[in-house]
This record gives structure tokens, sequence and C-alpha cells, in this order.
């Protein structure tokens, strides 16, 4: 007999850090798998890296659900908007290319680290469960930024364009994901 897991909203901030980046992290998969879709093509050399990504981005996921579920959470309602969003930002981005791909990449991780950086100031002292696991990611996510930015920088028009765009979209994301 299956008894039903009774899911609540998140009662505080931390339960609603832990909903948005869970949602975020659905998002950055999402947006790897759009750009595999399209990277034998257009950035073969690309293709085994975005593949590393994607797998550091599952298992970041998997951590925020294992806090949502061991806290009885349920997920963020923005969690299939950022999967179908970040799906279709990384077949677009992929269609232009090594420099595209890559100056998605950092624009969306340079927000995203300076919101885990804001939630660890934040939670510090307050949520020590939470604050593990925003912890144990931030290296990784640096990462990606970090080898993103060098490929980026061979690119001019890509990384100007898309920069402010992916970032705004990014803070937006994170900005609606709070409130829902």
């Amino acid at each position: 007999m299956n008894i039903p897991v009774v899911r609540r909203a998140a009662a505080s901030l931390a339960e609603r850090v832990l909903k948005v980046n869970h949602a975020g992290e659905n998002g950055a998969v999402h947006i790897y798998a759009g750009q595999l879709a399209l990277a034998w093509l257009t950035a073969p050399a690309l293709a085994e890296e975005l593949r590393e990504f994607k797998s550091h981005e599952e298992r970041h996921r998997s951590i925020f659900l294992g806090e949502l579920e061991r806290r009885g959470v349920r997920r963020c309602r923005s969690y299939v908007l950022c999967g179908a969003g970040g799906y279709v930002l990384g077949l677009v981005t992929a269609l232009f290319g090594r420099a595209a791909i890559a100056a998605t990449t950092v624009a969306v991780e340079k927000v995203v680290l300076g919101h885990l950086r804001d939630q660890l100031r934040t939670l510090q002292g307050h949520d020590p469960e939470a604050v593990a696991a925003i912890s144990s990611i931030v290296a990784e996510e640096q990462e990606h930024h970090d080898r993103s930015a060098v490929h980026a920088a061979q690119g001019k028009f890509w990384p100007a364009v898309l920069s402010p765009l992916v970032a705004a979209s990014t803070e937006s994301v994170i900005w609606l994901g709070m409130r829902l």
C-alpha cells in the first residue's frame, strides 16, 4: 500500500531558496540538453564539456530535491517553466555556435554565483543544511563560468549581445521563482 507523501508550501526563506535553486538547476540541465541537441553540428569540440556540465547540474538538482523532500516541501511552481525555457535557450544559442554557447553559460553562472553567495551570507547560522547544500555546488558553478569564459573570449559579437539578455532573463526567473 502506497501512502501519498504530502508536500507543503515553503515556510522559510531557506525553503524558498532551495525551491528556486532546484528549479534553476532544472533550467540549467535543460539549457545543456538543448545545446547538446545541436552542438554536434555547430560546436562539436564543446560537446564533451557540455555533457560534463550537464551531469554536474543533474547532481546539483538532485541535491536540492533531496533537501526539499527531507523537509516535505513541494517543488517551485516555476520548475517546468525553467526546464522549458532552458531548453529553448539552449537550442537557440547552440544555433550560433561555440561563442554563443559559452557566452550563455558565463552569463547564467555569473548571476547564479552572485545569488548563491548572497544566499550563503543570508542563511549562515540560520539553516546549516541549506548552507551545506548550496556550498556543495559553488565550486562546480564557478568552474562552469571560468571554463566557458575562455571560450566566450574567442568571440566578440555573441558575448556582447547575449550576456545582458541572458543575465536579465536569469534574474527575472529567480525573482519570479522566489514569489511563486
